[in-house]
């Protein structure tokens, strides 16, 4: 990459629309593919918005990445219709069946090729929730990065970064480039692209990347790299009955069906406003009568 413009990388992520019905696969380790839609996950929609807006106003450049099989190169070209001026797509066999720890260093890698002032995308993935992917690369190359962002503002080489915090509060945390920036999706509107970009965006090239173009070693991508292992998927139960809090005076085999029939119910709560030493009085009458405590105690 030149040095002469402000380089922006957004990593693009594939999603399932969690609308249509989902289908285990027989060995039920996995979702059946069969029926699913697919879209671009739309907090990386956001983080593409979110570059496209910096780099028009600092003339900087911006280069989408996706990992994944050819279906991807849709998601790419709809990068390229709202604006990317490049776009790459990293696959390959040895990359299936990883995990966020083996991403993570897929991620890091094309970080390090790159080498951008920012790294843009998504805190969420829209079918699976929080993805640490982007923030364990940055931690491992030893750059700053910023989560839940709603907005970004440069000032020289600085960046302040306006994000979510508890409770719903918001704060400004500052930092140096290079950096890695996970949005919020919602955080603003993604531009639609034209007619006319999305035919021109038809015709432009997508690079692909293998393990050559990376040069990582096979036995570190994938499966064979992954740390957390796959398990078996399963359904919550839906509708879930309320059951009465098994009698304690119950064999515990009793008591631990009567527990996985629905759960327990919630005891009727009341409220008391009494003064304090009525307060104690009544809660010590509580105590006594659950058995916490020796009826005879002062």
């Amino acid at each position: 990459m030149t040095d002469s413009q402000t380089q922006f990388l957004v990593i693009l992520r594939e999603v399932c629309d969690p609308k249509p019905p989902v289908r285990l696969t027989a060995d039920g380790f996995g979702v059946r593919e069969r029926g699913l839609r697919y879209m671009t996950n739309p907090a990386d929609l956001c983080a593409l918005e979110m570059a496209l807006e910096m780099s028009g106003s600092q003339q900087g450049a911006v280069t989408v990445v996706a990992i994944g099989p050819s279906r991807l190169d849709d998601h790419l070209r709809l990068a390229m219709a709202m604006g990317a001026s490049r776009a790459c797509r990293v696959w390959h066999s040895a990359l299936e069946g990883s995990d966020m720890v083996a991403d993570a260093r897929v991620i890091a890698r094309i970080v390090d090729i790159l080498k951008p002032d920012f790294v843009f995308t998504g805190q969420r993935l829209l079918d699976s929730g929080d993805n640490p992917a982007p923030a364990l690369a940055a931690a491992n190359l030893g750059m700053p990065y910023v989560t839940a962002a709603l907005s970004t503002n440069r000032k020289e080489e600085l960046v302040e970064v306006l994000r979510k915090s508890d409770r719903g509060a918001t704060q400004v945390v500052a930092t140096q480039t290079p950096c890695a920036i996970m949005f919020e999706a919602g955080c603003c509107e993604p531009r639609y692209p034209s007619h006319e970009a999305l035919v021109s965006a038809l015709e432009q090239d997508i690079e692909l990347w293998g393990v050559a173009e990376l040069g990582l070693r096979v036995h570190d991508l994938g499966s064979a790299g992954a740390v957390l292992k796959k398990d078996r998927c399963s359904f919550p139960r839906a509708n879930p009955q309320r059951v009465e809090t098994p009698d304690a005076n119950l064999p515990a085999f009793e008591r631990i069906l009567a527990l996985l029939s629905g759960g327990i119910k919630p005891r009727e709560g009341k409220v008391h406003a009494l003064s304090v030493d009525d307060t104690v009085e009544q809660l010590m009458t509580i105590f006594k009568s659950e058995g916490l405590i020796d009826g005879s105690s002062p």
